[in-house]
Parts: C-alpha cells; structure tokens; sequence
C-alpha cells in the first residue's frame, strides 16, 4: 500500500484540554507518523503520514476528541508524504 499525508487543521475547543496527548497516543497506537501542534488562532494543526486506512480511522478518533475538548470542524487537505517522520511528536515546545 503506498504512503498518503494529510494536513488536519482541527477547530473548537481543542487547546487546553489534552487535546494533543489524545492525537499523539491515537497516532502512536494506530502506528502513524507526524506531528500535532497548537496554532496561535486556537485550532489544532496535524501533519500525519501513513496508510490511507489507518489515516482514516485517525479522523474519526480526532472527530470525537478527548472527553473535554469539543471538535467543531475538521479542514483536511492530502499533501505530499515527506518521509521525514520517524515517529508521531507534538511540536512547538
């Protein structure tokens, strides 16, 4: 199967609420690649490589979200893989 990504910018209440530890261990478990980070406007952005599949089933856990936070509306967009992830991080700390 060949490799997709995808950029997620993620809207609502999701700063401040675990939301990044929630798409980190939902990435990790799904064995995906990438990275999440909080943007200065407030949303989530996600950078994610993998299996079309597995991409997939990513979305719907960030859809629901952890318990706290509230997902208002999801803009993906496909990208080119980049092969550069070795893992699936949160950045910007």
């Amino acid at each position: 199967m060949a490799r997709r990504a995808k950029k997620i910018l993620v809207y609502g209440r999701v700063q401040g609420v675990g939301f990044r530890y929630f798409v980190q261990r939902a990435a990790n478990n799904l064995g995906l690649t990438g990275g999440v980070r909080n943007l200065p406007d407030s949303t989530v952005e996600i950078v994610v490589e993998g299996e079309e599949a597995l991409i997939n089933q990513l979305l719907e856990e960030v859809r629901n979200g952890p318990p706290m936070a509230r997902v208002d509306r999801l803009e993906i967009k496909d990208v080119p893989p980049g092969g550069t992830y070795k893992s699936f991080h949160i950045e910007g700390w």
